[in-house]
């Protein structure tokens, strides 16, 4: 794996380094793959699942007061508005509330019903030991949250490498856990190196990864997980189409497409990328959707750093060389690369198949149903996908037919606690969240018993 660049606060608005954090050492890195392993051993296997919702339910109280606590830290480290960084706070806390809630019913013995014999059969979900996280900073808590509250409430420990731009999130969620009352080694905060983080996939003490973040980096994890025979969930990048069939109110589909392409300034995996209209509604769709955009030029936050603001401008640079059109008010000034909006790419070209991690959206024309499918299965990629149509049966049949993940159906934002998030393709396999979130690292037990 490629080396870790250091452990620091840069406020992205500036450039200016905040604070900057050692990285582990190596005997710090074993410690904490120890003090996991023991926790497990000699704690979390043996806690029950009522004791385990007990603490996870002060973790999700503990997030909500300390919210603008937890907000104001990742406004320094990756620039997100305070309000946007205190409503991923209170999602996180959700997430922690509704295993919580939930933890013993997903995990209570699931009865088999028996083809042929006497006796009982059932299975019984039970933890498999120490997981290793890797996370990205995009959302610093909300990321952590979808990887460890499952997990916690079926008592697998935690150890938790957070992405190098993050130390102070990473510290702050540590001392959460704890100050919630979690046993040491049950979820460990170590600033790793990629070369120890290499290490540890391999190192027996750890039973299975999760890893959020790029394409490239998520062939390397799994790579390096398979050959030590270790489960994986990863949750890659995404392109994800909104297709545009019809609407009742264009004003609100714009508003809808605007609201999933630029939330977190653009920098979210299943933000709706391309927007895919029918050639009926195109020109309206365009005019409005551009002037949209353009307004959001003067209260954009910046990206999460100067070098993403930087690939951004030359992924457009390329694109406008293969013969699109941008549209955009400003030029880029350090991470702050203004709103815009691609058309004219051509669905063969290069670019076509790249995914913009920033504030601008690509706009195709399509015209027919076929056409639009077509058009929105048409990347390397697979998360999620939004689809808006007035007829409900299209609705349901473009749903199925879309390759990814999740669609959501006349509507943005509707991820939910309850609700599996994952996807297909090169946007990575395994699923968070829901009831799917705590069986992916369970061991789902066979107890068959004959009658006696």
């Amino acid at each position: 794996m490629a080396k870790s660049h250091r452990y620091a606060v840069v406020d992205p608005a500036d450039g200016k380094l905040v604070a900057e954090y050692p990285t582990a050492t190596d005997e710090a890195v074993d410690a904490a793959l120890d003090a996991a392993a023991h926790a497990y051993r000699h704690g979390a296997r043996q806690t029950s699942v009522a004791e385990r919702a007990k603490l996870l339910s002060t973790v999700a109280t503990l997030h909500r007061e300390r919210s603008g606590q937890l907000a104001e830290i990742i406004h320094r480290e990756m620039g997100k508005p305070v309000d946007e960084a205190v409503a991923e706070v209170e999602f996180s806390a959700s997430i922690y509330q509704y295993y919580a809630d939930n933890a013993e019913k997903f995990l209570a013995d699931e009865p088999i019903e028996l083809l042929e014999g006497e006796g009982t059969a059932f299975v019984r979900r039970q933890p498999v030991g120490v997981l290793l996280g890797i996370m990205p900073w995009n959302y610093p808590y909300y990321q952590v949250a979808r990887f460890a509250a499952p997990n916690l409430a079926l008592g697998n420990t935690i150890v938790l490498k957070h992405a190098s731009q993050c130390p102070e999130s990473s510290a702050a969620l540590q001392q959460l856990f704890t100050d919630a009352g979690f046993p040491q080694g049950c979820y460990v905060n170590v600033y790793a190196t990629g070369e120890q983080i290499a290490r540890a996939i391999a190192d027996p003490r750890v039973q299975g990864v999760s890893f959020t973040g790029s394409e490239r980096a998520g062939a390397e994890v799994a790579e390096k997980a398979g050959r030590s025979l270790k489960k994986v969930v990863l949750e890659l990048g995404g392109s994800d189409p909104v297709v545009v069939l019809s609407t009742h109110d264009l004003d609100a589909t714009v508003q809808a497409a605007v609201e999933t392409r630029f939330e977190n300034t653009g920098q979210a995996c299943n933000a709706g990328k391309r927007i895919i209209v029918a050639a009926d509604l195109y020109d309206a769709f365009l005019d409005r959707f551009t002037e949209k955009v353009l307004a959001l030029t003067d209260g954009l936050a910046p990206l999460s750093s100067v070098g993403a603001a930087e690939y951004v401008e030359e992924q457009v640079a390329r694109a406008v060389e293969e013969g699109a059109t941008f549209v955009s008010a400003r030029q880029r000034e350090g991470a702050y690369f203004p709103p815009g909006v691609l058309t004219g790419v051509s669905p063969t070209s290069p670019s076509a198949a790249e995914e913009l991690f920033g504030p601008v959206a690509t706009v195709y024309r399509v015209g027919s149903e076929d056409e639009a499918v077509e058009l929105a299965n048409a990347t390397p990629y697979g998360l999620g996908s939004y689809v808006f149509s007035t007829d409900a049966e299209q609705a349901l049949r473009v749903a199925d037919r879309i390759e990814a993940g999740m669609v959501f159906v006349n509507g943005v934002g509707l991820e939910g606690a309850e609700l599996p998030f994952g996807g297909v393709k090169r946007s990575g396999f395994g699923r968070e969240l829901g009831r799917a979130g705590i069986d992916e690292f369970a061991n789902k037990k066979l107890i068959r018993t004959a009658r006696t």
